[in-house]
């Protein structure tokens, strides 16, 4: 009977080196899996970190600096000069001021000059031109941005108060 014993404890340890090759594989295996996870942990992080960065960058950004025209279709004297210096003075860079062809236009217009409505609409805001008085005409020749036409009802602009 003691053979059997013999047989017995070598089969237990064949059994114990059979077991020990497959639980050494799955540990190599759970190692490169937790390595993988910590890799894609790591990519992660930095992708979300570069873009919060980008994101952080462009609002800082200053916006595009809007260059115009100011011409007087109102007639009245001087008046180019006041809504000139108004928007100057918030940022605008009036490139050129001068009298329209006609001296009877009753609205004053703020034209979009290069396809951008959201300028035009910055400076209308700025002058307090109604939305309806925001137009669109592209017109390649020009080298402003936005055209702003004053109107006989430049009284009520927020530059002559």
């Amino acid at each position: 009977m003691e053979p059997e014993r013999n047989e017995g404890v070598r089969g237990e340890q064949e059994g114990t080196a059979q077991r020990s090759k497959p639980s050494r594989f799955i540990l190599m295996l759970n190692a490169g899996i937790v390595v993988l996870l910590l890799l894609v942990g790591y990519f992660s992080y930095a992708m979300i970190a570069r873009d919060a960065e980008l994101a952080e960058k462009a609002a800082a950004a200053p916006p595009k600096i809007i260059q115009l025209d100011v011409l007087n279709g109102s007639g009245a004297r001087g008046v180019a000069a006041k809504v000139t210096n108004y928007l100057r003075s918030g940022g605008f860079d009036v490139v050129e001021m001068k009298n329209y062809k006609t001296t009877n236009v009753p609205h004053t217009l703020v034209i979009d000059r290069v396809g951008n409505l959201t300028a035009a609409r910055r400076v209308a805001a700025s002058l307090g031109v109604a939305e309806t008085n925001v137009i669109q005409q592209i017109n390649q020749d020009y080298f402003v941005d936005v055209s702003v036409i004053i109107g006989i009802d430049y009284a009520a602009l927020r530059s002559s108060n």
